[in-house]
């Protein structure tokens, strides 16, 4: 692409590309789908109650564990079930903190539980956490990201039970982001808790369907395994789009912002923002010095964002919800044109990228190539061998029809 194009123009030729893209025929038929049209693994406590009679018990759970409108917490106590501990992941039990803001234990309120914070001083729960446990509950919301770190979480809680003897059960949630696979996979030296496991930054599974691959293929420590049991989701399949009924994090406020995650994330490796401290969170990209933006913003310090990349200062850049909306749902690929033409604007004014960005991509084979000039064509291209072996992986776990 050449550089001396606006970025203007460029997101017009893109509305193109994605136009030709939605008018190519499909054999697959993709539908919208609800709450009220699946039954998540949470609401089909006929198939776990039974298991948890006479147990003591602990959960993994933020605010998207729910049944209906009520938490799961909750309803396992209602139902006299003996819980005697909550795990906390990243942002928190009530799901409020900021990203990467570390998270005390404490005593909750209203239940009188202890809560222990997996994104804190330890990741990994200690052997004095499981120590009075029989099962251990997993239900969180997942949007299908190899950065998003709830993935993670599950891998160290999944280790701990191993290393514990204790039963580790999945309540399943549909995949948001699960219609498609893309991105270039992780190499091992690149290893974070951002990225934990050999997987495409868009790797098409659901929470359960991704927690016995990490068991089945031998990634959790000296190749251990857990005792390992799921609630299935009923009337899903990966020709879905499932819209989350309720907001997974702070900064994915809606399926906008959703859709566009998997591609703007990676923005939090450069000096670009992506709108975090604005009404608009990942679906805004913007940064003092573009010259070629039709959109402004400001960031502010708020709940969920307290101190964002450039506080207070007047951003230049580019609304892309619409893209959100209607577009990146069928691309069905991570979107690269601004990641490439934001660099070639802005490489020339600062260190376009930071130390985060080859731990978010997974290598530093995608830096590289932006910065010699590649086109998003050359390198998804790059990406293909690699996605096609994880796909052979992948389709061992699988629990719901996909979409190949």
């Amino acid at each position: 692409m050449c550089k001396k194009w606006s970025l203007t123009l460029f997101l017009s030729l893109s509305l193109s590309i994605i136009y030709a893209q939605l008018q190519k025929s499909s054999e697959i038929l993709y539908r919208t789908v609800t709450i009220d049209d699946v039954r998540v693994g949470a609401e089909r406590t006929e198939l776990y109650f039974p298991m948890l009679q006479n147990k003591r018990v602990a959960v993994v759970v933020n605010h998207t564990a729910t049944i209906g409108e009520t938490h799961l917490v909750d309803s396992l106590l209602d139902a006299g079930i003996n819980l005697k501990r909550i795990f906390a992941p990243e942002h928190g039990f009530r799901g409020t903190a900021d990203a990467g803001e570390h998270i005390d234990s404490y005593t909750d309120e209203k239940t009188g539980l202890a809560v222990v914070s997996l994104y804190g001083r330890n990741f990994k729960p200690r052997a004095e956490d499981l120590a009075d446990i029989d099962i251990v509950i997993f239900d969180i919301q997942d949007v299908g990201a190899r950065f998003y770190t709830y993935i993670s979480t599950m891998h160290y809680v999944m280790e701990a039970c191993a290393e514990n003897d204790i039963h580790f059960i999945v309540l399943d949630r549909p995949n948001p982001n699960g219609f498609y696979v893309d991105g270039p996979v992780l190499k091992p030296e690149f290893k974070s808790f951002v990225g934990m496991h050999p997987v495409p930054i868009v790797h098409g599974m659901t929470i359960a369907e991704y927690a016995l691959m990490i068991n089945g293929e031998g990634w959790l420590k000296n190749g251990i395994q857990c005792n390992l049991s799921y609630v299935r989701v009923e009337n899903y399949n990966h020709t879905y789009y499932y819209q989350l009924p309720i907001r997974p994090s702070p900064n994915l406020p809606n399926m906008k912002a959703i859709y566009l995650y998997p591609s703007l994330c990676l923005f939090e490796g450069t000096t670009v923002s992506l709108g975090r401290g604005t009404d608009k969170p990942f679906q805004v990209i913007g940064h003092p010095k573009i010259t070629s933006g039709t959109y402004s913003f400001t960031p502010r310090s708020m709940p969920g964002a307290q101190n964002p990349p450039h506080l207070g200062k007047k951003c230049y850049g580019f609304d892309l919800s619409d893209f959100g909306k209607v577009f990146m749902k069928n691309y069905k690929k991570i979107y690269l044109h601004w990641l490439i033409e934001l660099y070639n604007e802005l490489s020339g004014h600062d260190n376009f990228f930071n130390n985060f960005f080859d731990r978010l991509a997974g290598t530093d084979l995608l830096r590289k190539q932006i910065i010699d000039g590649l086109s998003a064509e050359e390198i998804r291209a790059t990406w293909q061998n690699d996605i096609n072996q994880f796909k052979k992986i992948r389709k061992k776990h699988l629990l719901y029809p996909d979409f190949e």
